[in-house]
């Protein structure tokens, strides 16, 4: 059986591996349109094949046609969601495997703690759908782990070795407006007191092309973050959940405007709770080869529509 790990021999001072826990959420969003399509569907077929969603010149675009378009781009990632999902449940079924809240919990807190300030691996995504992946890659590491047997002293001289990793510090979900000039990110700020939505404005305004499109969402920044100005991260803690910054004056000559989003605030984590984290990922990294969830459909008898494509 493969692992999810790559093959790296246990070195007392690197980091723990969440990647594989990251590579999963890289399909988080796609997840999220499960529901958005699941909307979409009509009760009536007729309808559905001639109700108008859109028009060019004249040209209708029919409900059907958005459908048709959006099945042929995401359909085939969401249904091996699903599918997965539904097979890693058998599997802890089977093997009688357990996943808390507090695991789950623990995860995303390490997860959190490896972003950098331009990481946007947690944007867009769902808290109730980011959980249920997370559980989902959990289930398929404790069901290549269970039979491999790692001694509790390597267990606990890890941690000695590393209990930085375990205090996570306080991070940030924030979201940026940039501009070339003072007047205006005055004038940005002016309209941020008038009502105008920091997201909209982002979008119309901030001249940082790649967070602009996200609606100036720049990911979690973790306190003392060296990847974003210094002065930007000295302002996040100073600012309330849903409220925005002064014009920030940045040392490439830029200026900004910071909203914090959402706060999670710092953890440290003793040794009897993350005592199984890394057990399991030291038992992982005894594996010589990775596997995916795939590697599950047969004993599950699992099968799906693109099967016979």
């Amino acid at each position: 059986m493969k692992s999810t790990r790559n093959n790296e021999d246990f070195h007392p001072k690197r980091r723990l591996k969440t990647k594989p826990v990251l590579l999963v959420l890289g399909i988080l969003l796609l997840g999220n349109l499960l529901w958005f399509i699941a909307w979409l569907i009509p009760n009536d077929k007729t309808t559905s094949e001639t109700e108008e969603v859109a028009s060019v010149n004249g040209k209708a675009i029919t409900k059907n046609q958005w459908m048709a378009e959006m099945e042929s781009m995401y359909g085939k990632e969401v249904l091996l969601d699903m599918v997965n999902t539904e097979v890693m449940e058998a599997a802890a079924e089977k093997n009688n495997i357990k996943v808390s809240d507090a695991e789950i919990d623990l995860e995303l807190a390490l997860i959190r703690s490896t972003q950098e300030g331009g990481d946007t691996s947690f944007q867009s995504f769902d808290e109730e759908v980011m959980r249920k992946k997370v559980r989902a890659r959990l289930i398929l590491e404790k069901v290549l782990a269970k039979d491999i047997v790692i001694k509790d002293a390597d267990i606990k001289a890890f941690y000695e070795n590393n209990k930085n990793l375990y205090n996570i510090p306080t991070s940030y979900r924030t979201s940026v407006i940039y501009n070339s000039t003072e007047a205006e990110a005055k004038e940005v700020l002016k309209e941020l007191k008038s009502g105008s939505s920091f997201e909209g404005l982002a979008r119309e305004r901030s001249s940082d092309v790649s967070s602009a499109s996200l609606g100036g969402d720049i990911g979690y920044v973790v306190e003392g973050a060296e990847t974003i100005d210094e002065a930007l991260g000295k302002a996040l803690p100073k600012i309330d959940v849903g409220k925005w910054s002064d014009v920030i004056p940045l040392k490439d000559g830029r200026f900004a405007v910071v909203q914090v989003n959402s706060v999670f605030k710092g953890q440290s984590f003793s040794f009897s709770d993350v005592k199984d984290h890394i057990r399991r990922e030291l038992a992982l990294d005894q594996l010589p080869q990775s596997v995916t969830q795939e590697a599950f459909w047969e004993e599950f008898d699992a099968d799906w529509f693109y099967s016979e494509k």
